[in-house]
């Protein structure tokens, strides 16, 4: 079972090790840090995974977004290696959109890698689209950033409100 809730303080380690498993060129503690307890446009939830299994809720993702006047910005999006095409990166960005919609947000925005054929599919099943190329944006490797935006901020179909019902 997923668990979607506001991140905190002692999630910071977790967060940066998924970040560092997921990309070339992770963000550090600290820029997590900054966006967790500093930049008051921010927000950051986690994926929190449990089980029979476990003693305690096992951080398993996090997506980090700004919400500035009418317009939501995902900044990143992560989930752990082991943990991944489970529907947790799907759950996160769906409580975002639902975050955004509740505080007046009419649309949404992103960048993502052009060779992250996972997360375009994942960004289009949400109803975003293409609107632009920034050439050469990333390094380690050098690639393209597809921008995408949903205008306006919907959440699409029966399954993206039954996953905005489940945000913490």
């Amino acid at each position: 079972m997923v668990k979607i809730t506001a991140a905190t303080e002692a999630d910071l380690d977790v967060l940066a090790n998924i970040e560092a498993a997921s990309f070339s060129v992770p963000w550090t503690r600290r820029m997590l840090e900054v966006e967790l307890m500093a930049n008051p446009y921010s927000y950051v939830l986690t994926a929190r995974m449990s089980s029979a299994q476990m003693e305690q809720d096992h951080v398993s993702g996090y997506i980090c977004f700004w919400i500035v006047f009418d317009e939501l910005r995902v900044m990143n999006l992560a989930v752990e290696p082991s943990a991944r095409r489970q529907g947790i990166g799907l759950q996160l960005v769906t409580c975002a959109l639902h975050d955004a919609i509740g505080q007046g947000a009419t649309r949404a925005l992103l960048e993502v890698r052009s060779s992250n054929t996972i997360a375009l599919a994942l960004y289009g099943k949400l109803g975003f689209q293409e609107y632009g190329v920034r050439k050469a944006y990333y390094t380690n490797p050098d690639e393209d950033a597809i921008l995408m935006c949903l205008d306006p901020v919907k959440l699409l179909g029966d399954e993206m409100r039954d996953l905005s019902e489940a945000c913490y």
